[in-house]
C-alpha cells in the first residue's frame, strides 16, 4: 500500500470548537443591570447542551460586571456549560481572542453569537476567521455544517469537562510551593501507546481534523483511510492517552509510520494541544525513535511547515533529526541515530 499525501479540507480542518455568547438580549431577555430581572432566552439552554454534547465548547464574550452577571448565570444554571468566560467593559474581540488563548485553539474555529450588528461587526473586522452569528437565528445553529462533526466520540462528550480538570490543574500549577518538575512528578501521569484499534478510529480522525499546532505535517485522513492503514502490514497506526491524579486527558497523541526494509518514515505525528504544558510532546516520538532502534532500522520523519506547526519542528530537532530531503514543500527528517532517547523521569509510560 502507497501512502499519498492527503489534500486537507479546508471547510472541514474550521469546524468550530468553540461557540461564545454575548449574554444582554442574546443568552437572557433584557439587560441585567438596567432591567434588574432577567430571564434566560427560551432555546438558549437546549442548544448549548445540544452543543456541548457534540464537544462544542461554550464561553461567554460581555460588556457587563462580572459579578451580578457571573451570579446570574448561575442562578439560570447555565453557569457549569461556559469555560473562561469574558465579563468585562473592553471590546468583545478582546474578549474572543483572549478565550481563544485561554482555551489554546485557533479563532478561526470560533464562532460568535450577539444580538447587536455593531458587536458582530466589530469582532468580525478585528478577527475576520470568527464565524459571526446573529443571536435572532438560536435556532439555526446547531444545524450549521461547521456545527456538526463528523463523528460524536466518547472524548468529544467529555471535552468540556476535561477542560475544567485542566483548569484545576492549572490553579493546583499556580499554588504548587516547588519547582515544575516537582509538579509534573506530584501528577502521576499516566501515558499509554497501542496501536489503534476500530473503536478508536472515530477520534483518530478527529484528532487530525482538530489538532493544528502539534501536527507534523497537518494531514488529514479519513476513517476510512485510517481503517486501511491499520490493517496494512506495511504501517503502524499508534494512538496514545494521558491520565493523571485529576482525571484522564483522553486519547491525544496519534502517529502514522510506514515500514520499509530500511528506513521507517513518520507520516503523521500529532500530540492535543491540551497536553502542550506536561511535558509528554516528545514521548510519542521517543517511542518511534526507540523501535526503529530495536528493529536496526533508520528512522525518517515527514515535516510539512504551517504558521502553527514550528513546535514539532523544535520536537524533532531537539530529538536528533536534521533534514535530508525538501520536496513539493515536504521536508524529510531522519534521526542521526547516535542516541535513543528515555521517557521522562516524571510519568509512567505503558507500552501495549
Amino acid at each position: 500500500m502507497t501512502l499519498a499525501h492527503p489534500v486537507r479540507d479546508e471547510a472541514t480542518a474550521k469546524t468550530v470548537k468553540c461557540v461564545v455568547w454575548d449574554l444582554d438580549n442574546t443568552v437572557w431577555d433584557g439587560i441585567l443591570l438596567e432591567d434588574g430581572e432577567v430571564r434566560l432566552r427560551p432555546g438558549v439552554l437546549e442548544v448549548m447542551r445540544e452543543l456541548d454534547e457534540r464537544g462544542i465548547l461554550n464561553s461567554v464574550a460581555s460588556r457587563n460586571e462580572h459579578g451580578p452577571a457571573m451570579a446570574k448565570l448561575v442562578e439560570l444554571g447555565v453557569a457549569e456549560y461556559l469555560l473562561h468566560p469574558q465579563i468585562n467593559w473592553g471590546p468583545k474581540s478582546a474578549s474572543v481572542a483572549a478565550i481563544a488563548a485561554a482555551v489554546n485553539i485557533g479563532v478561526d474555529t470560533l464562532a460568535f453569537v450577539d444580538d447587536q450588528p455593531f458587536e458582530r461587526d466589530e469582532v468580525a473586522h478585528a478577527l475576520p476567521e470568527v464565524l459571526c452569528l446573529d443571536a435572532a437565528d438560536l435556532g439555526a445553529i446547531p444545524a450549521l455544517e461547521r456545527m456538526v462533526p463528523r463523528f460524536v466520540t466518547d472524548n468529544a462528550k467529555r471535552r468540556r469537562v476535561m477542560y475544567q480538570a485542566d483548569a484545576q490543574r492549572s490553579e493546583a500549577e499556580q499554588s504548587h510551593d516547588g519547582t515544575p518538575a516537582e509538579f509534573l512528578a506530584a501528577l502521576d501521569m499516566r501515558f499509554a501507546i497501542a496501536p489503534a484499534q476500530r473503536l478508536d478510529l472515530q477520534r483518530a480522525e478527529e484528532l487530525t481534523v482538530r489538532t493544528n499546532q502539534l501536527n507534523a505535517t497537518g494531514y488529514t485522513y479519513s476513517y476510512e483511510e485510517l481503517d486501511e492503514f491499520r490493517r496494512s502490514a506495511d504501517h503502524d497506526l499508534l494512538i496514545a492517552s494521558l491520565d493523571d491524579r485529576y482525571g484522564t486527558y483522553g486519547q491525544i497523541g496519534l502517529s502514522l509510520v510506514e515500514r520499509g526494509a530500511r528506513a521507517w518514515t513518520v507520516k503523521l505525528l500529532l500530540m492535543s494541544c491540551r497536553v502542550m504544558s506536561r511535558g509528554v510532546g516528545s514521548v510519542l516520538l521517543n517511542h518511534l525513535i526507540r523501535e526503529a532502534a530495536a528493529a536496526g532500522v533508520a528512522l525518517r520523519a515527514e515535516f510539512v511547515p504551517t504558521e502553527r506547526n514550528r513546535t514539532m519542528y523544535v520536537t524533532y530537532k531537539f530529538a536528533g533529526f536534521r533534514e535530508v530531503s525538501e520536496s513539493g514543500g515536504v521536508v524529510v527528517l531522519e534521526h542521526d541515530g547516535t542516541e535513543v532517547p528515555g521517557f521522562p523521569p516524571y510519568m509512567t509510560v505503558q507500552v501495549g
